[in-house]
């Protein structure tokens, strides 16, 4: 039956394409909430010929249906936000789609033939300077073990100080930080880290000597000496969680009176702005970053000018001026 083949293409998803747990989660909603739909629509559950039998109609039927659900519940959304959900959901569709055709042979066109809704991309929000350096120590310091707040210390001086998405970080092992050294200057105490991105897309990013430092400080707290131990572990000496991090960061950031957009993921913008500033080159930092278009790491471009523009209408005499 279609469930079987859904969840076939979910455990591809994250094996195969090793797409991340937030999109296999939402993927995996987006699938069910269909299947649940077309039992109704076709009055029994669909089996693979039922799926290759459906229309544009039948399609764009489930689309207007999760529409009129989510403005009956009154959910406060925006237009962009909708669009958004809509897009994802035809991006669902799309691939659970392609999956039948090149493992079920189930050849249906119509979902290629959804139109997906134009998109608004935020731009970045990074932290400040002072604000990013500020990170590492300030979280720390709410760990209630010393274990806990060297490894927190090291892990935040590591997400600003590499760029890093929280994921990336946590997916590293003891051997990578050992690897890391070996490729880096003993003189000079840097290191240079493999880094395993998006779509199992390797990159080698540089490491400095601040941020080895503090990494060899945990390692040396680290409770498991293994190799293929994971580099930061939690109280239970499993690999940590993206959420425990998270958190340890939004309790900081309400403490410091930081902004909400103050999260984990800030650092990484934080660290492509701040070497977009210092005149680093725009294909270095989408080197740095593992962005397979240049157009994504562009985006640090457009936040900049923008907040040229801020600080301008707030400080330009002119800025008030009117037009005769």
């Amino acid at each position: 039956m279609a469930g079987a083949a859904r969840d076939a293409f979910l455990q591809w998803m994250e094996t195969e394409r090793r797409a991340s747990p937030l999109t296999v989660t939402a993927y995996r909603g987006d699938l069910e909430r269909f299947l649940v739909f077309l039992t109704g629509h076709l009055g029994a559950e669909p089996d693979l010929a039922a799926l290759a039998g459906l229309s544009l109609a039948d399609l764009r039927a489930w689309l207007a249906h999760e529409h009129g659900v989510a403005l009956n519940a009154r959910r406060p959304t925006t237009q962009d936000r909708a669009a958004r959900t809509r897009a994802r959901r035809v991006s669902a569709l799309r691939s659970f789609f392609r999956y039948l055709a090149r493992h079920h042979g189930v050849d249906n066109p119509a979902p290629g033939l959804l139109a997906t809704p134009r998109t608004r991309r935020p731009l970045p929000r990074p932290l400040s300077g002072p604000q990013a350096l500020e990170v590492p120590e300030g979280v720390s310091d709410l760990a209630h073990t010393s274990m806990a707040q060297s490894r927190d210390a090291a892990l935040f001086m590591l997400l600003y100080g590499c760029g890093l998405r929280i994921s990336e970080a946590l997916a590293l092992d003891v051997r990578d930080l050992e690897q890391a050294a070996a490729m880096g200057n003993p003189v000079a105490g840097d290191g240079v880290l493999r880094i395993r991105g998006k779509g199992g897309k390797e990159r080698m990013v540089p490491v400095l000597p601040q941020v080895m430092q503090a990494l060899r400080r945990w390692r040396h707290a680290h409770p498991l000496p293994q190799p293929d131990a994971p580099l930061f572990v939690g109280v239970r000496g499993g690999r940590l969680q993206a959420g425990i991090a998270q958190r340890a960061m939004r309790t900081w950031r309400h403490m410091a009176g930081l902004p909400e957009h103050a999260t984990p993921h800030a650092l990484r913008h934080s660290f492509a702005t701040h070497l977009m500033e210092g005149g680093a080159d725009l294909r270095v930092i989408q080197d740095l970053l593992g962005h397979a278009s240049l157009s994504t790491t562009q985006r640090y471009t457009l936040a900049d000018e923008a907040r040229l523009m801020d600080v301008w209408t707030r400080a330009h005499p002119h800025a008030t001026d009117t037009v005769p």
